[in-house]
């Protein structure tokens, strides 16, 4: 006799469906714990290998790059090794996933992301862009958009600035790479200039023969070129002169040298007998003032003179009384 065994069917069962769902679940992930693990090493050799790599691309370009060049670059240099250990992790965790379904989505991810952080991007790019160009280092001075001051670093967002009396400013790279750079350290030296007033009794050669050969003995002025004094304004009261020369770059040098010029200047005029008047300044008197002078009225503490029978005869300041009343 022959028995048959008919198969049980679930379909109408959801506890069963529920269980043997929950039990796949189970098995799947006890399937892919391994590949995790694995995942997470691969994760964690990358990590030390990306600093491995950051510090030796960071000894490869400092002996000819600058500081800050080396240390953007070698960032981004580990960064990029520890992009592709995160492919290969991904790739080991799920093995249905392919490297190159990663790059293709990553292509419509980095879009995203360009929108959302549309700002560090660009100040990173700009960064970057400012490294590879370089025209500026570390240490020099230079003035953007109004702030002057010697570079501590450039950062892949930022650019710090340490201001000539001892603040530090943070300009984003982008800003720093769109406007305009005045670079005060750039050449090994820089004009200074400042005006002298001589009167006009004086002979205005002879001013500027006096003011040249007094800055050729201030030291700091460079010889070449030569220091220059010219006319360049005849004023109210003086012929200005502006005395020209050359020194180094420097902000603290050459305020002093600026410092030693001028007081070099007026000594050579002074010794010379070429005056330096100050401006003239004409003053028209009032009435009030001609009355105080010739003392032939009485002027109110406000300014205005008081007549003989009391009233305040103040230009524009009318009496109310009438033509008929009396006092």
């Amino acid at each position: 006799m022959t028995t048959t065994t008919t198969p049980v069917d679930t379909t109408d069962d959801p506890i069963g469906e529920v269980t043997e769902s929950a039990t796949n679940l189970w098995q799947d992930f006890l399937d892919t714990v391994p590949r995790l693990g694995v995942a997470i090493a691969i994760i964690v050799v990358g990590w030390g290998v990306s600093r491995l790599a950051r510090a030796v691309l960071r000894r490869a370009l400092e002996p000819n790059h600058t500081t800050s060049f080396a240390n953007v670059m070698s960032k981004l240099g580990g960064w990029l090794v520890l992009f592709f250990f995160g492919l290969a992790a991904t790739a080991t965790a799920f093995p249905s996933v392919k490297p190159v379904d990663l790059l293709a989505g990553l292509g419509f991810f980095s879009v995203a992301i360009g929108f959302a952080f549309q700002d560090i991007l660009e100040n990173t790019l700009a960064g970057v862009l400012l490294l590879f160009r370089q025209p500026f280092r570390s240490g020099d001075q230079i003035e953007v958009e109004g702030h002057a001051g010697a570079v501590e670093a450039i950062t892949i967002r930022e650019t710090r600035i340490k201001t000539f009396d001892g603040q530090l400013i943070v300009i984003p790279n982008r800003d720093v790479y769109k406007n305009a750079i005045r670079i005060q350290t750039h050449y090994d030296d820089r004009r200074i200039a400042f005006v002298a007033g001589v009167a006009y009794e004086n002979e205005a050669e002879e001013a500027c023969r006096v003011i040249a050969d007094s800055l050729n003995t201030v030291e700091g002025v460079a010889a070449e070129p030569a220091p220059e004094a010219l006319v360049n304004e005849l004023s109210v009261s003086t012929v200005n002169i502006e005395a020209r020369f050359w020194c180094g770059p420097q902000q603290h040098e050459s305020v002093l040298v600026l410092d030693r010029a001028i007081k070099a200047v007026k000594g050579a005029l002074d010794e010379a007998g070429i005056e330096m008047p100050a401006d003239i300044v004409a003053l028209q008197a009032t009435p009030s003032f001609k009355a105080a002078l010739q003392n032939d009225a009485t002027v109110t503490p406000g300014g205005s003179i008081r007549s003989s029978n009391g009233s305040d005869n103040t230009p524009g300041r009318s009496s109310n009384r009438s033509p008929g009343d009396t006092a």
